[in-house]
């Protein structure tokens, strides 16, 4: 029983003893990880800059991922629940890529959302009476400044449009401008806009310049055959140079050819640039209130055939949806020459270069008109000459005398320097009228000379009766009526013609 008891006794000290070394062993374990763990982090810490990662930052980054997907799944669920989120959207309701562009407009104007009422002018307006336009209360002026020759290409100044432009300005009436475009090319383009940027640059250009392209349809064209994109990239390039001028740019066509691109490519330049359509409405603003153009638009040409005080011809009239608070400054300090009225305006010169005199005394005029609005300046009578330096189709002259330029009816002039005016009858108030002539006659039988052409007129008194054979000299013959003109014994008196013979 004793040695069993040792032998129990010997088992359990050596099972205490395995027992605590197993416990030992645990704890050097756990202190060996934990310092392994603080150890790591304490040099990934230290070697952040080089983007080293430990194992167990490692098996966090699982942890989170895990995590991040279970955010993830909440978030797509909460997206197919909100009906305006773009999962719920159909394809009908996506809408085509677009560009977003900011609208050029010149940082020197201080615009409104004021509606303003205009007219657009050009040579064919003829000289205009600016003062009584204002009085007819109109806001601004959109001047033609220039265009391109259809044929030749040529650029070419409105020679009337520094005379509007100063006129307008000066009566009180905001300034803008366009140009008449047909250009082939993108560099004609800028080159039109640089020029007309120039021309305008000492005038206070407050509205818009706009870019007018017209006629392209026309054979003799010079912009026929060019594609809609063609053309839409010239006009794109004019008005992208007018606002690196430091104007605000605008595009001008009809209604017709910006629907639906028809001959512009219309949502290339309606997202950045003012759109100015034609469209005359059989009921003209304001009772038609506003243009059928679908399309974007801040200017509205609603008629053609506007009738203006100041102006002797029909005129485009025009609503804007804007306005300004004041004029702006010109963008070159030089104040402009004065400039004068083109007076040749609505007529088309030939230039000549020949010498004039007077058929026999013309009157020379300040422009060529007989109205109340032109001025006699002196007069040219026969013999005296003038160098004629242009002639109309009108029928005006445009004569030089001293360096100075007077206009006189073309018909009261000639070429034939040695032109002698006809001798011209004596009036004697009467209406019968006597072809001179200078002859011998006699009377047939007999005949009575009277003191006037008529045989009812109680005036008419005879004053002789002049037998056969006795001859007197015929001065004058009317054959409408049958009458003669005598002398006879001194005196002028009157006969039938048909009484009377040649005399040997």
């Amino acid at each position: 029983m004793t040695v069993k008891k040792h032998k129990k006794q010997g088992a359990d000290s050596r099972l205490k003893i395995g027992i605590i070394l197993i416990a030992l062993w645990v704890l050097v374990f756990s202190l060996a990880v934990f310092f392994l763990f603080f150890s790591g982090k304490s040099s990934e810490e230290d070697e952040a800059g080089t983007g080293a990662v430990s194992q167990e930052e490692g098996r966090t980054e699982e942890v989170q991922g895990e995590e991040g997907e279970k955010q993830e799944d909440q978030e797509n669920q909460d997206e197919k629940e909100d009906p305006q989120s773009e999962s719920n959207q159909t394809e009908e309701e996506t809408g085509a890529e677009s560009e977003i562009t900011k609208l050029l407009i010149s940082e020197n104007t201080s615009e409104t959302d004021e509606v303003t009422l205009g007219i657009d002018v050009s040579k064919f307006q003829g000289t205009i009476d600016w003062k009584a336009v204002a009085d007819a209360g109109i806001d601004f002026a959109m001047i033609r400044v220039g265009y391109r020759t259809q044929a030749g290409g040529e650029i070419r100044e409105d020679t009337n449009a520094k005379y509007n432009m100063q006129e307008a300005a000066a009566n009180g009436i905001q300034i803008g401008a366009y140009f008449f475009s047909t250009a082939v090319t993108e560099e004609e383009a800028v080159e039109e806009a640089g020029w007309t940027a120039d021309y305008i640059s000492r005038y206070a250009v407050t509205y818009p310049v706009a870019y007018n392209c017209e006629g392209f349809g026309n054979p003799e064209n010079r912009q026929y055959g060019l594609t809609v994109s063609e053309r839409t990239s010239c006009a794109i390039a004019f008005l992208k140079e007018i606002y690196r001028q430091g104007y605000t740019p605008m595009f001008y066509a009809s209604k017709s050819e910006l629907e639906q691109d028809a001959e512009w490519e219309t949502s290339r330049l309606e997202g950045q640039f003012k759109i100015w359509v034609s469209q005359y409405p059989e009921l003209p603003y304001p009772k038609t209130a506003a243009s059928s153009y679908s399309g974007v638009h801040d200017m509205w040409q609603y008629t053609n055939n506007g009738i203006i005080a100041g102006i002797s011809r029909p005129v485009d009239v025009n609503v804007a949806y804007f306005g300004y608070e004041t004029s702006a400054d010109a963008q070159n300090p030089d104040a402009p020459e004065t400039a004068e009225a083109d007076v040749e305006a609505l007529m088309n010169f030939r230039e000549v270069d020949e010498t004039v005199t007077a058929k026999e005394t013309v009157n020379l005029r300040d422009i060529p008109s007989q109205g109340a609005d032109s001025t006699v300046l002196k007069q040219l009578d026969n013999q005296e000459t003038a160098q004629r330096t242009g002639v109309s189709d009108s029928g005006w002259s445009r004569l030089v005398i001293d360096g100075e330029r007077y206009y006189a009816v073309s018909n009261y002039l000639t070429t034939d320097l040695s032109y002698q005016p006809p001798v011209k009858e004596p009036d004697d108030g009467l209406k019968t009228k006597f072809q001179r002539v200078s002859e011998n006659v006699t009377p047939k039988i007999e005949i009575n000379l009277r003191m006037l052409p008529s045989v009812t007129n109680p005036d008419a008194v005879v004053v002789a009766t002049v037998k056969a054979g006795e001859v007197f000299v015929r001065t004058g013959i009317n054959t409408d009526y049958g009458w003669s003109r005598v002398e006879y014994n001194g005196q002028t008196l009157y006969c039938v013609s048909s009484y009377l013979t040649t005399a040997e």
